[in-house]
């Protein structure tokens, strides 16, 4: 019999349901855990029906508990392998979220050769809870903005939350750093650097910052060489590499306090092809001179719709992020390339005259199923373009 637990947040409401996947602190014991790793963070939403593996294991899921809106979670159970790019980057398998959320922990039968949701939650020390009410999660956040919150379990296994136990997870919450200022990425992405398909070209040089496997598994396909350096990388270490090209990875956190990386691009952009997904879509963009700014919700999920600018076409995108580059702040040789469809924020920007380009959502992740894989190749086509143009 599974342990009953709450979800507190900031201001003061909790959800009581049951506990599932590694054991969630106890109240009386959180000022001897280490709850800026797991079971506290800011509480999202995703709205995709599946993919609760992917989401998990999304580095840029770091310091966030994730609220699965489809109610039944956990049906076709999970393997690390899938995370995996092959035996050089055993680190990306790992579930990087905080906690989850789920309406309905799915219990019954799995394929053969898989663990149980349940299961790979305990192997990654990450807690999870099940029978709340998702929906009002849901629309609380949506309505009011994503808190911060924690998952833990009441003292002596009781089934309510008195007041001196709610009063100490809100003053523990209250010290818990917003989002807003947080460099997660050193927690993240490659600790050295490893090359994929040697001997493959273009060359493409990808600074970690919390990528996802399947953007190197593409880039890989379409015949590129790429090599990764980590997100602390120096001038002098890109310039070594000799790339034909510049890569900024997705990750996690603040894209405003990252500095060190920011200016990294801006002193290559004169000089090679840059691209960007998602964080590295905000950093090129702060690198031109625009700002971000933090949004009420985000955009999580696999069903954002997205159009081009270019040719008015719209695509169904996967999406995760919680910051976005502000428009008004956006040079005047810089053009839009996409917008979301539903709030006509900015999902991707072009340079007018430099290599530059980069999109906001998630190309790799392809939900339409490929809709969006034709991004990769128009990176290639102005790599070629400029190799011919020297």
């Amino acid at each position: 019999m599974s342990e009953t637990c709450f979800l507190v947040l900031g201001d003061g409401a909790y959800y009581r349901g049951q506990e599932f996947g590694s054991p969630s602190p106890a109240i009386e014991s959180l000022c001897n855990v280490d709850i800026s790793v797991k079971s506290a963070g800011e509480v999202v939403f995703n709205t995709g029906m599946a993919g609760y593996h992917e989401i998990l294991t999304d580095p840029s899921y770091t310091g966030q508990i994730v609220t699965m809106t489809y109610p039944m979670i956990g049906n076709y159970g999970s393997l690390d392998e899938w995370s995996e790019i092959g035996p050089e980057a055993p680190e990306r398998s790992g579930i990087k979220a905080a906690g989850l959320v789920v309406r309905q922990l799915y219990r019954g039968p799995i394929p053969a050769g898989r663990i149980t949701l349940d299961e790979f939650l305990k192997r990654h020390d990450t807690p999870g809870i099940t029978d709340i009410d998702t929906r009002h999660l849901t629309l609380k956040i949506r309505d009011e903005g994503a808190p911060n919150g924690v998952i833990v379990r009441a003292s002596l296994g009781s089934n309510h939350l008195k007041k001196r136990e709610l009063d100490f997870c809100l003053q523990v919450l209250a010290d818990f750093p917003p989002m807003i200022g947080r460099n997660l990425i050193s927690n993240v992405g490659a600790s050295d650097p490893v090359t994929y398909n040697d001997g493959g070209s273009p060359h493409l040089l990808l600074v970690d910052c919390g990528i996802k496997a399947n953007i190197i598994r593409e880039l890989v396909k379409l015949g590129c060489r790429v090599s990764i350096l980590p997100s602390g990388a120096s001038k002098e270490d890109v310039g070594n590499v000799g790339a034909d090209a510049l890569l900024f990875s997705s990750g996690p956190g603040d894209p405003a306090v990252l500095r060190s990386q920011i200016e990294l691009i801006a002193s290559f952009l004169p000089l090679m092809p840059v691209f960007g997904i998602c964080l590295g879509h905000q950093l090129i963009s702060q690198a031109l001179g625009a700002q971000t700014r933090k949004m009420k919700f985000g955009h999580h999920g696999v069903n954002h719709p997205v159009r081009d600018e270019l040719t008015n076409r719209v695509f169904v995108t996967s999406q995760n992020h919680g910051f976005v580059v502000d428009e008004e702040s956006l040079p005047h040789d810089v053009d839009v390339w996409f917008r979301n469809a539903n709030d006509n924020s900015i999902e991707g920007i072009r340079h007018r005259s430099l290599p530059v380009l980069c999109a906001q959502f998630h190309p790799e992740a392809a939900p339409g199923p490929r809709d969006c894989i034709w991004i990769f190749k128009e990176f290639l086509r102005v790599i070629e373009d400029h190799m011919g143009k020297e």
